[in-house]
């Protein structure tokens, strides 16, 4: 499991909020240069998020064309554990990596009050290689940044 942290200026029932619901993923989840459009979301473990992902900027449609990866992916993630507003856990598929089994990969996200926010503990389960989970990481990363500055 690799670790990310980050403090957002926000309380944990507001970035439950952002992190629950259609409208708020789709304002700060997609890494920069991308889109994310919710299709459907069932909040409760079992539940499913499923969205599109869409290349968007000149230089991610680039580097998604050069790695032979559509510029639009429809994901999916089941939810685990939900505990309003501390935890959000997922297990996402992952079906979208050439030449490659689909595979699940676990999420766990804690809120906790912090003093001028909410601190924000991701751990992510390792994809199939290091090149893959450093993208994970990576872009798992740079949600987070967006997420802070959408509320700060």
């Amino acid at each position: 499991m690799k670790t990310i942290e980050r403090i957002v200026s926000a309380p944990p029932e507001a970035v439950w909020e952002l992190w629950t619901t259609a409208e708020g993923i789709s304002r700060w989840w997609a890494p920069d240069g991308f889109r994310t459009d919710v299709l459907s979301l069932e909040l409760r473990p079992g539940g499913e998020l499923v969205y599109t992902m869409t290349a968007e900027a000149p230089e991610q449609v680039a580097f998604m064309e050069q790695n032979g990866l559509p510029l639009s992916t429809t994901s999916r993630k089941v939810f685990v554990d939900l505990d309003r507003p501390g935890r959000i856990s997922y297990r996402s598929i992952i079906d979208f990596v050439p030449d490659h089994e689909p595979y699940e990969q676990l999420t766990v996200v804690d809120l906790e009050p912090a003093a001028g926010g909410t601190r924000i503990v991701m751990q992510v389960e390792d994809m199939h290689d290091d090149v893959w989970t450093e993208r994970l990481v990576t872009g798992r990363a740079n949600e987070l940044e967006n997420l802070g500055r959408l509320v700060g």
